[in-house]
C-alpha cells in the first residue's frame, strides 16, 4: 500500500520559528512548501516567493502547489512582524502595513487554501498568533491587536468549515529569542511626551531575548498541527498558561494593571 505524504504549506519560514517549523514537519516526512519573500529551497523544503500582502502572488503560490501535489493537507499561516510605538505617534500607514502583514496576509492566504480543502473534506488551518492577543502590550497595541484579531478570525473561521472536514486552531506564544526582536519597527516619535517607551521597549526585548527557543515553538506547533481533535486555542509555555488561567480569574481592570506595571 502507498502511503502518501502529507502536504504543508508554511507562511514566513525562512527565518526564526517559521524556519525551524518547516525544517521539524520535514523531518517529520511531510511535504514542506516555504512561501516568504526571501527564503530560498534546501534539503527537502521547496521555496516558493511569495508576498502574503499580495493576493495575486499567494494565490499563484497555492495554484503552485496545487498543481504539483494535488492537494494541501496543512495550513501553516505563520508569516508576522511587529511595529512598537506608542499608539498616539505612529503612522496611521505604520499601523495598517501591521495588519497588512499579520492579519490580512493570514486571511489571503488561508482564501486561497480553503477551496482546495473544502473540494478534498479534510485540512487543518494553524495560526501563530501570540499572548500578546490577550495581553495587549503597552507601545506594542497595533501588534497585539493584529494577533488579537487572528483569534477572533480562527475562532470564527473554525465554526464555519468545521462541516467541510477543516479544522482550525491558532497557537499562542509568549516570548521566544529570534530574529523577530531585532526586526521590528521601532517606532521613538513621541518619546519626550511617553516617557516610559523607551525602558518598556526595552524590557519587552529582553524578556524575548530571554524567552523559548524557535525550535521548541516549531514542536509546540507540530503538537497542534497533527494533534487530534484540536481545541480552538493554544498556549505555548507552562508560565504562559497559568498568565492566562489567571486573567480569566482576575477582573480586566486587574489584569490590565499588571501588565501596564510589568512594562
Amino acid at each position: 500500500m502507498v502511503i502518501m505524504k502529507q502536504i504543508l504549506i508554511l507562511t514566513g519560514g525562512s527565518s526564526g520559528i517559521g524556519k525551524a517549523a518547516a525544517q521539524l514537519f520535514a523531518k517529520k516526512g511531510f511535504v514542506v512548501y516555504e512561501l516568504s519573500r526571501s527564503g530560498k529551497s534546501y534539503d527537502s523544503i521547496i521555496h516558493i516567493d511569495c508576498d502574503v500582502t499580495d493576493e495575486e502572488q499567494v494565490n499563484t503560490a497555492v495554484a503552485q502547489v496545487v498543481e504539483k501535489e494535488g492537494r494541501v493537507d496543512i495550513l501553516l499561516s505563520n508569516a508576522g512582524y511587529g511595529v512598537s510605538g506608542a499608539v498616539e505617534f505612529v503612522d496611521t500607514a505604520d499601523a495598517k502595513r501591521q495588519f497588512d502583514v499579520n492579519f490580512f496576509g493570514s486571511l489571503n492566504i488561508v482564501k486561497a487554501v480553503l477551496p482546495v480543502m473544502r473540494n478534498q473534506k479534510q485540512g487543518r488551518i494553524v495560526f501563530t498568533s501570540s499572548v500578546a492577543a490577550v495581553f495587549s502590550i503597552p507601545y506594542q497595541a497595533f501588534y497585539s491587536a493584529s494577533k488579537s484579531a487572528i483569534n477572533t478570525l480562527a475562532l470564527a473561521l473554525r465554526n464555519e468549515v468545521a462541516e467541510f472536514g477543516i479544522e482550525v486552531t491558532a497557537l499562542m506564544p509568549g516570548d521566544v529569542n529570534t530574529g523577530f526582536t531585532a526586526a521590528r519597527d521601532k517606532k521613538s516619535a513621541g518619546e519626550d511626551v511617553y516617557t516610559h517607551m523607551p525602558k518598556a521597549v526595552e524590557t519587552m526585548e529582553k524578556d524575548e531575548m530571554g524567552g523559548m527557543t524557535s525550535e521548541y515553538l516549531a514542536g509546540q506547533l507540530f503538537k497542534v498541527a497533527t494533534k487530534r481533535n484540536p481545541a480552538p486555542l493554544y498556549t505555548a509555555g507552562f508560565q504562559y498558561k497559568l498568565f492566562l488561567f489567571l486573567d480569566r480569574l482576575l477582573p480586566k481592570r486587574l489584569s490590565n494593571w499588571i501588565v501596564g506595571k510589568l512594562y
